[in-house]
């Protein structure tokens, strides 16, 4: 087993790369049988919201409240990088807020966020995580920033789109408050 100091194989790594960016363009294809395909037992973690989706049946869900709420979400890669145990990648998410994300309803503004996903793998190479991280005040600002408040009509839907959000982010996930620090090499 490799260290977290010691890359895997270049043909391990291209494999790697391979199935997250399979991952990736099915998700906008919104193949999902393909895309669940890329676990053995498909696993997010959000970071931002502190929330996971562990399994079929939640991934599913997952991937269809995002597509509710913005039907054309795509993606802009801005890098790849490799770790011992993972492919990390840097992207733009991007979309229109047509339908409601949890209880925000849906402002018809446009996003661009960008993000960071860790797609972690396990000793026998089989996709186990993927981990994003993204900011939800610059996604919250851009999709409050089309909705013109110097109207007072457009008060209630601001109201709400805060009220969506303070709700989005409530209790934590205790799997990712679970931590334990890594072991070292001296």
């Amino acid at each position: 087993m490799n260290s977290y100091r010691t890359l895997p194989s270049p043909e391990r790594l291209a494999a790697r790369e391979k199935l997250v960016l399979d991952h990736f363009h099915d998700e906008v294809a919104q193949r999902w049988n393909d895309v669940l395909a890329t676990f053995p037992h498909p696993h997010y973690e959000i970071i931002a919201t502190m929330t996971v989706h562990d399994g079929d049946h939640e991934v599913r869900g997952y991937y269809h409240d995002t597509r509710v709420a913005f039907p054309d979400q795509d993606h802009e890669l801005v890098s790849l990088r490799h770790s011992h145990d993972a492919v990390i990648a840097e992207f733009w998410l991007l979309g229109t807020h047509r339908g409601p994300l949890g209880t925000i309803p849906a402002t018809g503004s446009r996003f661009r966020v960008r993000m960071a996903a860790f797609f972690i793998f396990d000793a026998q190479d089989n996709l186990i995580i993927e981990r994003i991280y993204f900011d939800t005040l610059t996604m919250l600002k851009q999709l409050l920033g089309g909705v013109n408040l110097k109207h007072p009509k457009n008060w209630p839907l601001a109201v709400k789109a805060l009220r969506g959000l303070l709700k989005l982010s409530g209790k934590p996930d205790p799997r990712l408050l679970q931590t334990t620090p890594p072991k070292l090499l001296s």
